[in-house]
């Protein structure tokens, strides 16, 4: 992972996560569950993605890790393009792959969701290998980023599996949830151990 490492002493170790969605594309707006495909911002999502960038680029951010799906991507050089700050893209901050269901209709996709928790959606993933992806991700982030503040720009299944690995939540009591959008989440990475088993 590119950045700026940083040795990994004796002394308590802690990186703070804030995390952001990224800003409403133009799928969201249609009711479409993108998925793996790139998605691209509405104007709207441009202009939230602005606010984003206004929102925390003096939050002392050391670096932006997104996901490389485009509607992400677009998100961060929109809210950080110029800032200094470094951003990384990441395959592993993706949404679920949803497989066939990949640009279908959002509610076919919620239909399925507790159904596909460790069964793969056909042609595609489980959300609780989208959790082990992050699982991967959080333990570079731990052993190279700590005591700073990262942001992560990602989906829903990203998320969830943040909630899911550092606090503890059952995946199946994440996807079933309603969406309430709020300005960022924080968590608290302390230790490689931290991170639960999907379940």
């Amino acid at each position: 992972m590119a950045g700026a490492c940083h040795k990994v002493g004796v002394r308590a170790v802690t990186v703070e996560i804030v995390y952001e969605t990224h800003s409403i594309s133009t799928d969201n707006e249609r009711g479409i569950a993108t998925g793996w495909l790139p998605g691209e911002l509405s104007n709207r999502g441009r202009e939230l993605a602005a606010e984003l960038g206004a929102r925390r680029r003096a939050d002392n951010i050391a670096a932006v890790f997104t996901s490389d799906l485009r509607r992400a991507v677009e998100t961060c050089e929109i809210a950080f393009g110029g800032s200094g700050i470094p951003i990384h893209q990441d395959a592993r901050l993706r949404e679920c792959n949803y497989g066939a269901l990949n640009g279908m209709p959002v509610a076919m996709v919620t239909a399925e969701r507790s159904r596909h928790i460790q069964v793969p959606f056909p042609e595609g993933e489980s959300y609780q290998d989208a959790a082990e992806r992050m699982r991967g991700f959080l333990t570079e982030i731990f052993q190279q980023w700590d005591e700073t503040r990262i942001l992560i720009v990602g989906h829903s299944a990203t998320r969830w599996a943040l909630q899911h690995l550092l606090e503890g939540v059952p995946l199946a009591d994440l996807v079933d949830a309603p969406f309430a959008w709020q300005a960022g989440w924080r968590f608290r990475l302390r230790s490689p151990d931290q991170l639960a088993r999907p379940r």
